[in-house]
């Protein structure tokens, strides 16, 4: 009898999994940290781009510079530079992760506006009008930033409060189903019922010119 194996989940996701999850909390830190202090330097200070790129050139130059005569000193090799490239399979990985998210992202606007209900329709459009509106608030940097540190929190809060979470979710989704039901019966059948009252006035009256 054959058994049959399970797929070998990408090693770059799996990678960006445990960074959102602070499974490796130095890195996540690290990338909290960064964005954070980016963000300070450029919107705070009004340093500019280019300047911020070129200090932390020279920082990481300067730092490999004392690392590597230090380990000279000590009478150990310093790593070789042919082995800092990218493996075949970790492009290949980068790229089938991108087609898969352009993928996911044109299966759910076809879903969205095609498959779904008016309602889901409706909602996704207010969801995006609420988007766009955001962004006349905050510029592209800012944005960024929000972005990222959204996802080094949001996750790992939904992890661990995830029972919570969605029992308020359920709250909020049944609440919101009542109100389109009210909405539904108190205007969309009040619409529907005038518009047939006056279709008929206007048969009636019709009816007495040709009389």
């Amino acid at each position: 009898m054959s058994s049959v194996t399970p797929p070998s989940s990408s090693p770059a996701l799996d990678t960006f999994r445990d960074i959102i999850l602070w499974r490796r909390k130095k890195v996540s830190a690290t990338v909290l940290v960064v964005s954070t202090a980016t963000w300070t330097l450029l919107q705070v200070y009004q340093f500019n781009f280019i300047t911020v790129v070129s200090w932390l050139t020279i920082f990481i130059l300067a730092s490999l510079f004392l690392w590597g005569n230090i380990l000279r000193l000590l009478g150990k090799e310093p790593p070789k530079v042919s082995n800092l490239e990218f493996s075949e399979q970790t492009t290949v990985e980068i790229t089938n992760t991108s087609r898969t998210v352009m993928e996911d992202v044109l299966r759910w606007m076809f879903r969205a506006a095609v498959e779904e209900n008016w309602f889901v329709f409706a909602r996704t459009l207010a969801g995006l009008l609420l988007l766009s509106y955001v962004g006349t608030l905050f510029d592209f940097l800012t944005l960024v930033y929000i972005g990222i540190t959204t996802l080094m929190t949001v996750p790992v809060i939904y992890m661990k409060y995830g029972y919570q979470i969605k029992r308020h979710g359920e709250r909020v989704k049944g609440e919101m189903r009542r109100f389109y039901a009210m909405f539904d019966e108190k205007v969309s059948r009040k619409m529907t019922n005038q518009f047939a009252k006056q279709e008929k006035e206007k048969k009636v009256e019709h009816e007495k010119k040709l009389e």
